[in-house]
């Protein structure tokens, strides 16, 4: 086990764009993994999981290495040379690395893995306000259960294949997939693969989808034949599952404040063979007006913090802030408010978020049910608190809405 050159340059490289010019991490990897085409999956391993580990733990190690915001480069190189230590990577006698205190940087951790915010490496500020809101006994919990790395959920297309068709191809191509219990379109990989590779998906076979957000479009009860509106579709993971639920029967209505999102959302509609999808752009209140009390199904996924999600997207712990928080409870509301009113009377909503604080979820629910005119003719029929620390998947949160006839 030793460490490679060229592999850390690049990761050195990738985490000055991600901590210094502010790029996201996942297009930062994406970029990074095709640098250099005769590395092989270890190699490629190597730099997206070492890339993420120092995005993930940014605070712990910038300690531990006595270095602040900005970095240069001999700071992103401590930074390193702390999760190599940590890891167990022999110093190579490179210039960079030169003194490296490995006793030093064992010997600090292990002072500040007690204090939690350097522990699960995260602000202060959204440490107390999630501990506020959740507990501080669910909060610990759900913050180490955060710093785990995601686990590579598949969603079956059933318009294509089956799960079981499914497993036999991939089984084929040496990746090997367990069934989910009480999922029934789901299996997760046994290892991380880049199955995005494979044929299978080329054609259409699957979609990379977690399993907390596979339960959404079940939880809003589509049968085919329905009129179904997905208010903020984006680039269309709940819309292409409920497409192939409906059997591409039915209208499905995809819409989205932004045309870039619903053009990748064609795109993988096509690969996916889902026909019954309309797309429409909401650039002026006239559309959402059209379709009142139009829908049997409306799904509300709200924009949100995304705090259920930190372990897929651990950069965002350095790009949230408390004012986007405060905002987004705002447009959750007028959100909730306004695309509500497409239900029919009789039909359906679902309002989802991938956020685990109740001022985004149930307490967002309960104001619009009491509080507004229009949340005053539906009844809640359930809901669903999904905890990473209970499932192993992402956090979630789900109600069901029925509109009174």
């Amino acid at each position: 086990m030793r460490l490679h050159r060229n592999l850390v340059y690049t990761t050195i490289d990738s985490l000055n764009a991600i901590f210094n010019e502010k790029e996201y991490a996942d297009k930062v990897v994406a970029r990074a993994l095709k640098k250099d085409k005769r590395w092989g999956s270890a190699d490629r391993k190597f730099v997206a999981e070492t890339i993420y580990e120092v995005v993930r733990w940014k605070r712990l190690y910038s300690e531990i290495a006595e270095v602040k915001e900005p970095y240069n480069r001999d700071d992103l190189w401590r930074m390193f040379a702390v999760w190599a230590v940590l890891r167990g990577y022999p110093i190579p006698d490179w210039r960079q690395l030169e003194g490296t205190p490995e006793r030093k940087i064992k010997g600090r951790f292990d002072e500040l893995s007690k204090i939690r915010v350097y522990r699960e490496s995260i602000p202060d500020w959204m440490d107390e306000m999630c501990a506020k809101e959740l507990g501080e006994e669910i909060w610990t919990k759900e913050l180490a259960a955060q710093n785990k790395q995601a686990q590579v959920i598949l969603r079956v297309n059933t318009l294509k294949t089956t799960k079981d068709k499914l497993r036999a191809i991939l089984m084929d191509l040496n990746i090997d997939t367990d069934y989910l219990k009480d999922q029934p379109d789901a299996l997760v990989l046994k290892e991380r693969a880049n199955v995005f590779m494979t044929d299978a998906f080329k054609e259409g076979f699957f979609e990379v989808q977690d399993a907390s957000s596979q339960l959404v479009a079940h939880f809003l009860d589509v049968k085919p034949g329905m009129r179904v509106v997905d208010t903020c579709a984006g680039a269309g993971g709940k819309t292409l599952h409920m497409a192939s639920i409906m059997e591409n029967k039915g209208q499905l209505i995809a819409m989205d404040l932004y045309e870039s999102k619903l053009k990748q959302l064609k795109l993988r509609a096509k690969r996916n063979g889902a026909f019954n999808i309309e797309y429409r752009i909401i650039d002026t209140t006239k559309v959402i007006k059209k379709l009142h009390e139009k829908a049997d199904r409306v799904l509300i996924d709200a924009p949100c913090s995304g705090l259920g999600v930190l372990k897929r997207n651990p950069d965002s712990k350095w790009k949230l802030q408390p004012e986007f928080i405060d905002n987004i409870r705002k447009v959750q509301a007028e959100v909730l408010e306004n695309y509500s009113k497409i239900v029919k009377p009789g039909g359906k909503l679902v309002y989802a978020t991938c956020s685990i604080l109740p001022s985004e979820n149930q307490e967002q629910i309960a104001k619009f049910l009491n509080t507004t005119e229009i949340g005053k003719s539906f009844n809640l029929i359930k809901d669903a608190k999904i905890l990473a620390s209970e499932s192993g998947f992402d956090g979630f949160y789900m109600a069901l809405l029925e509109r009174k006839l």
